[in-house]
């Protein structure tokens, strides 16, 4: 497990240790300059002619320490203070003068040259506030020399805390973060400003700091095996779970045969699709392993027999937004005792009747709405949730006891009381109509099988983007498609299968 700290969270536990365990800032201030040298000199970047743009913080201090030692090992070191004189920071004065001992220049402002890397060291993660005026003027002009660029702690502009742009952000190859690895590294944009990101152990005690509960985490992808479902060689179907979809519409039998099709590839034992006459034929011939119960005239009692027969509900893919579809979302919350996932058409139904979130009988739900959708649910516009979404997935989880799967280019899993989960796996080629389809498949898939909605929202989210992952490795960029993600899930679930087989044996 890797925790991803916000600014604030970073910063107490700064303090901590200054504070509480005496540890000077000074000193921490050398080791993480020592530890940014040792990664250049260890991916042997050019530093035949470094240049160092620093701040009037404890970044900028950061950064004349880092010049230092370049400097002392004899690297012809160009040094640029672009911050407020007035506003540096005690240890940033005295990183200064130590700089200026070794006979080092330090001019007042950035001039372009031929340099062989930049080394960003302005802002670090307290910054808040839009870059403007002369600094947005400096970081361009970096973003635009042809040298290798690499950022101390995090990309000037890039925030720590949502991975949102404040204005302008520093481009870099290569970013040293220190201690923890801050959730706007986590997050895009912000991800796309980091490069390389390098977490530095530089004695930062973050001990109370991982116990907040606020504080963010991901998986490396060899711990996603705990999480799978068991499956014991004496069982039945029956054991796996039974799974009801409520999926699809006239002319729209592709997202419940997606939904289908991945809930079993994720290993659900039985699963029934409910969904209009004209799409009955269709998915016989494409997934005769289904059941296919369908409708031309909403019947609400046989829908009520449905939902009782099922372990698992999930509704809303391709459905759409009539009258019709209205009735089958009201009847199926109104009725509802098992989880349930509420996917697309279900999640803008209720956008347009807020009032069915009070009809929601019990916290084992999930929703997986992309950022439009969610921008619907709330009210508050994409630009805004992309700005603060970890806020605002936490003040709506809680509010409503459900867990939300928020998708985006770097997803995260949010449950009432529990961390945010960042998912790190997926990329471009899954930006495809019926991804999301086949990522409600499996997390339903999941959900039938045992999981609780929390995991197996973390679970399928990984493995969804790993296929993606898989199938981009063997058909590029541009041409995976939404079912080649349901066949690369098998490779997902065998990787992970294969290390506890190791395991046991």
């Amino acid at each position: 497990m890797r925790y991803l700290a916000n600014g604030r969270q970073m910063k107490a536990a700064d303090q901590y240790t200054i504070q509480e365990l005496g540890i000077p800032s000074m000193e921490l201030m050398e080791r993480a300059a020592l530890k940014c040298v040792e990664v250049m000199e260890a991916h042997r970047l050019d530093l035949s002619r470094p240049c160092i743009v620093c701040g009037s913080g404890n970044n900028g201090g950061d950064g004349f320490a880092i010049a230092r030692l370049l400097n002392q090992k004899g690297y012809p070191v160009t040094v640029c203070f672009v911050g407020n004189e007035s506003h540096r920071t005690e240890e940033t004065r005295s990183q200064m003068r130590l700089l200026k001992e070794t006979g080092a220049d330090i001019c007042n402002e950035y001039k372009p040259g031929e340099y062989s890397i930049i080394i960003d060291a302005i802002f670090g993660v307290g910054l808040s506030r839009e870059i403007i005026g002369r600094y947005l003027k400096v970081i361009r002009q970096m973003n635009e020399a042809d040298a290798v660029k690499f950022a101390v702690d995090i990309p000037s502009g890039v925030s720590a805390d949502e991975g949102s742009i404040l204005g302008v952000a520093f481009q870099a190859d290569i970013t040293v973060t220190f201690q923890m690895e801050k959730v706007g590294l986590g997050l895009y944009p912000g991800k796309g400003y980091a490069g390389k990101v390098i977490v530095a152990d530089i004695g930062i005690n973050t001990d109370k700091t991982v116990a907040d509960v606020g504080v963010a985490y991901t998986y490396e992808p060899e711990e996603f095996r705990k999480l799978l479902p068991g499956r014991m060689e004496d069982s039945n179907k029956g054991m796996y779970g039974r799974l009801l979809i409520i999926a699809g519409s006239k002319g729209m039998s592709g997202a419940a045969y997606l939904n289908a099709k991945a809930a079993y590839k994720a290993g659900a034992g039985l699963v029934q699709i409910y969904t209009p006459e004209d799409n009955r034929i269709i998915l016989q011939e494409l997934l005769p392993e289904a059941i296919v119960k369908t409708y031309d005239f909403f019947d609400e009692g046989e829908l009520i027999r449905l939902l009782k027969w099922a372990d698992t509900v999930c509704i809303g893919s391709g459905m759409g937004t009539s009258e019709k579809s209205k009735k089958i979302l009201k009847t199926t919350l109104e009725n509802l005792s098992v989880p349930c996932l509420i996917d697309a058409d279900g999640l803008n139904l209720i956008a347009e009747h807020r009032k069915y979130m009070d009809r929601i009988p019990h916290d084992h739900l999930i929703i997986t709405p992309h950022m439009k959708e969610m921008s619907r649910l709330t009210g508050i516009s994409v630009l805004e949730l992309k700005s603060r979404r970890m806020e605002i997935l936490k003040e709506f989880t809680e509010k409503h006891h459900i867990t939300c799967v928020l998708k985006d280019s770097s997803t995260v899993v949010a449950s009432p009381g529990e961390r945010a989960y960042i998912n790190r796996s997926g990329n471009a080629s899954m930006a495809k109509a019926g991804a999301g389809d086949v990522l409600a498949g499996i997390v339903a898939g999941l959900m039938a099988q045992g999981m609780d909605c929390q995991e197996a929202g973390i679970l399928g989210t990984y493995l969804h983007g790993r296929a993606g992952d898989l199938a981009r490795r063997e058909k590029g960029s541009y041409s995976v498609m939404a079912g080649d993600l349901i066949e690369y899930l098998s490779e997902a679930f065998k990787e992970q299968e294969e290390k506890n087989y190791e395991q046991l044996y």
